[in-house]
C-alpha cells in the first residue's frame, strides 16, 4: 500500500573532503545497524566510506511500518552501491534480523516482507520460521473500489509500539483466555479477508476488518484509548463502514473503509471535530527499488513549454 507518507533513501561513496559525522547507536540506530550488517554480509567485514541521506514522511510511531520499510530501503540501496543485489526474501529476512535481532526491537516480520515484495500478498509464517509470500491476483476494478473506499486519519499522537506489543505478549504468555481467543480470531479474520478480497467482496472485507479490530482490542488494554474511540465514533457517524488502528495500536493512524460517496464528509468531520489530518492511500505492485542517478559536470538544459 502506498500513502503520501513515503520512504526514500539516497547513497553515494563519501567524498574525501566531506565532513564526516560519526554515527552513534543512540542517534541513528537503524542506520548504524544496516551499515554494519552490509559490511558483515556483503563486504567481507571491510568497512567502506558512505554518505547516506534518508527521508521518512510518516511520523515516528505511526503504525504504518515506516521503520521496517526504511531498513529495507537502506539495506537495498547500500547493497547496490557495492554491487550486491539481494532478492526480496533475503532482503526482508536481513531487514527483520537487523530490527528484531541486532537491535532487539519488539515487533513482527510482516512489514519487512511487505516492503520488499510490494503488491497484494498473503504471507504465512511456518513453524520452522520460514516465511512464504503468496501473491494475490486482485482484479483492477476491485483495487480501484478499495482505493476509493480507504482513508487514513492521523490524530497527531504516536505511540511506542514495543510497549503495546510487550503487553500483548505478556497476556499470551500468561495464558489470558480472552487474549488467546482474540489472537486466534485475528488469524481467522486474516484468512477470511484474503478470500473476500480475491472475489472482490469489499462490504464483506469491511465486516471482517471490523471483527478483526474488535478482537485486536481484546488482546491488550493499550490497543485503544478515549481519543481513538472518539475519532472512531465521529468517522462512523459520517460514513465510515469499518476501521482499525494500524500497527500495534495505541495511537498512530486509523485506517478506514468508508462509503466512497461520503469520503469527503468523513474527512471533514474528523478534521473539524478531532483535529489531525486525513489522507488517501494507493496500492503499488512493486516493492523496494533502487536506481542510479549519474553525476554530470555539464549544466542541465533548461526546459521550455
Amino acid at each position: 500500500m502506498r500513502s503520501p507518507f513515503a520512504r526514500r533513501t539516497a547513497t553515494e561513496p563519501a567524498r574525501p573532503r566531506s565532513t564526516i559525522w560519526r554515527l552513534s547507536k543512540k542517534t541513528l540506530p537503524l542506520h548504524v545497524a544496516v551499515y554494519r550488517r552490509v559490511i558483515a554480509e556483503f563486504n567481507g567485514g571491510t568497512p567502506f566510506p558512505l554518505q547516506l541521506a534518508t527521508q521518512v514522511d510518516a511520523p515516528p510511531g505511526s503504525g504504518l511500518g515506516s521503520s521496517s520499510a526504511l531498513v529495507v530501503a537502506m539495506l537495498l540501496t547500500t547493497c547496490a552501491l557495492i554491487g550486491s543485489s539481494p532478492g526480496p526474501y533475503e532482503l526482508a529476512r536481513l531487514a527483520w534480523e537487523i530490527e528484531r535481532v541486532d537491535l532487539g526491537m519488539a515487533g513482527g516480520w510482516q512489514d519487512h516482507y511487505a516492503a520488499a515484495f510490494g503488491g497484494f500478498n498473503f504471507m504465512e509464517s511456518r513453524p520452522n520460521g520460514e516465511v512464504v509470500v503468496n501473491p494475490l491476483r486482485i482484479r483492477r476494478e476491485v483495487i480501484a473500489e478499495l482505493e476509493a473506499s480507504l482513508l487514513l486519519y492521523f490524530g497527531g499522537v504516536s505511540r511506542l509500539s514495543s510497549e503495546v506489543i510487550a503487553d500483548q505478549q505478556r497476556n499470551v504468555v500468561e495464558r489470558d483466555a480472552d487474549a488467546l481467543a482474540a489472537t486466534h480470531s485475528i488469524c481467522a479474520e486474516a484468512l477470511e479477508m484474503k478470500d473476500l478480497l480475491v472475489v472482490g467482496d469489499i462490504p464483506g472485507f469491511a465486516d471482517s476488518l471490523l471483527r478483526g479490530w474488535q478482537a485486536k482490542k481484546r488482546t491488550s488494554t493499550r490497543i485503544s484509548n478515549p481519543a481513538i474511540e472518539h475519532a472512531y465514533q465521529v468517522a462512523q457517524s459520517s460514513g465510515m463502514v469499518a476501521g482499525k488502528v494500524s500497527g500495534a495500536g495505541g495511537g498512530g493512524f486509523l485506517m478506514m473503509i468508508v462509503d466512497p460517496r461520503r469520503r469527503i464528509e468523513v474527512a471533514r468531520s474528523l478534521e473539524r471535530e478531532c483535529g489531525g489530518s486525513v489522507a488517501p492511500c494507493l496500492f503499488t505492485k512493486g516493492g523496494a527499488v533502487t536506481w542510479h542517478i549519474p553525476e554530470s559536470t555539464a549544466p542541465r538544459k533548461a526546459w521550455s513549454c
